[in-house]
């Protein structure tokens, strides 16, 4: 099931679309207008703060200038090597490091984010008492002696006229650092493996930049980083004539939704120009980081391809991707 997880979709979505799992204690979805349906009609399991189209406007600028700096040092490091893992020495690090870097927090902080993201601890949310812990001190100083980086704008941010709260201030930064980490890393890591299968793709986004969100998207919905995302029912729900009660727990099978064939023609294969809706719930700062690290590597790396012999093998069931992405820079 982790190596390959598309057999049992099929089966549940042929046989099976909406199913109770008792050992999840959670009611399966596998069809995408099912999922779609589920995702609008019920709410999280877990929130935690998500920004408002207000503060992405706060946020886009300096996570993007950031994102592309990090992604340039990263990419000329690896760039001269014969062969590089991207995984470990790209993609593990670059959201987590922009983002550290983008607030202006020390370096060394983001190889304590990456671990946190890793390990799923902490959770996003910023009232987390290790996160807090973190963002607390750095936020007093900014509201104090405010600087040129992301959390000083934050401190110093009004929406609607109205100054933000310090709880507002360390949400939306634990939310950058927590939510923008692991699952972009994977998302990033799937993304880049979609591209190095598909090499005329890859010219083709080589040499047309503004293709790059299309098969961003793509890649989302053909291989999410969350193949899973649980949900709760504030009300009753119908979804395949089947009625779930307030309070049910929904299980959206996203990886299964994304190649439903009936909203999908030929769904397994990657297709940069695609036109459909993706169901991943990746943040939405997270494509910035990712323009801005495959930019990065084409410039750097012109010839970058698969290391001879090497096939990605992504795994996971609720977090999903290639572990491993070896390849020849040039």
């Amino acid at each position: 099931m982790e190596r390959d997880p598309y057999p049992l979709y099929r089966t549940l979505r042929e046989g099976f679309p909406v199913v109770r799992d008792e050992l999840l204690g959670a009611w399966l979805l596998s069809r995408y207008a099912d999922v779609r349906a589920a995702l609008v009609a019920t709410r999280p399991g877990a929130a935690g703060p998500r920004p408002s189209p207000a503060h992405l406007r706060l946020l886009e600028p300096a996570l993007r200038s950031s994102a592309e700096r990090t992604a340039f040092v990263l990419a000329r490091r690896i760039a001269g090597r014969r062969e590089v893992d991207l995984v470990a020495e790209f993609s593990a690090w670059l959201p987590a490091a922009a983002t550290v870097a983008a607030l202006g927090l020390p370096w060394e902080d983001a190889a304590r984010v990456q671990e946190w993201c890793r390990t799923g601890h902490p959770q996003s949310d910023a009232s987390h008492p290790e996160l807090a812990a973190l963002l607390r001190p750095h936020v007093e100083r900014r509201r104090a002696h405010p600087g040129a980086d992301l959390l000083s704008a934050l401190c110093g941010a009004r929406v609607d006229g109205q100054a933000l709260s310090e709880a507002t201030v360390t949400g939306l930064a634990g939310t950058l650092l927590t939510g923008g980490g692991e699952t972009t890393a994977l998302a990033l890591a799937s993304f880049l493996a979609n591209l190095l299968d598909h090499p005329a793709q890859l010219d083709l986004v080589r040499a047309r930049p503004g293709l790059i969100p299309g098969a961003w998207a793509e890649s989302l919905r053909r291989d999410p980083p969350a193949p899973v995302v649980l949900r709760r029912a504030t009300a009753p729900i119908t979804l395949g004539g089947t009625t779930l009660p307030a309070g049910a727990v929904v299980a959206c099978l996203i990886g299964s939704a994304g190649r439903d064939p009936f909203r999908f023609a030929d769904p397994d294969r990657y297709d940069i120009f695609r036109a459909g809706q993706h169901l991943c719930p990746v943040s939405p700062l997270a494509g910035l980081v990712a323009e801005c690290g495959l930019r990065a590597l084409l410039d750097a790396m012109p010839g970058l391809r698969w290391a001879p012999g090497f096939r990605p093998a992504p795994r996971g069931l609720m977090a999903r991707a290639p572990r491993l992405l070896l390849v020849r820079p040039s």
